[in-house]
């Protein structure tokens, strides 16, 4: 009998794995706009008109084509009776689920998260 352990085999993949891709700026801003539009039982029109932007552009900022400005987000917003601040925290809210991560600022120190109202609007605040 020989004693002779067998070779090892090695596995040579055949495509490279792709690695987790980020997702983009635009396309969890745009599902964040459509989703506060949607829940609000409102149409492009009238949001669009609102914000004073065009349907077609409101609706590609949506589907994430195209990459607004600063000035059109706050508008966007404001017509969905949100502030750019809230938007943003939506949006950042929506990355951290889709990535898994960790924020940077719940790394440092477990914020805890409280309601204020600021000119009659309910807002999410996160305690520093």
């Amino acid at each position: 009998m020989s004693s002779h352990a067998p070779k090892p085999t090695r596995v040579i993949p055949l495509r490279p794995v792709p690695a987790a891709r980020e997702p983009l700026w635009r396309d969890v801003v745009g599902d964040v706009l459509r989703r506060e539009r949607l829940a609000q039982r409102r149409t492009l029109k009238d949001v669009a008109d609102a914000a004073r932007i065009s349907m077609p552009y409101l609706s590609e900022l949506e589907r994430g084509r195209k990459e607004a400005s600063s000035e059109v987000l706050a508008a966007a917003a404001r017509a969905l009776g949100l502030g750019l601040a809230d938007l943003l925290a939506l949006a950042h809210h929506d990355i951290i689920r889709l990535t898994g991560a960790r924020s940077v600022r719940t790394a440092i120190a477990a914020p805890q998260a409280r309601l204020t109202s600021h000119q009659g609007e309910a807002r999410l605040r996160l305690a520093a």
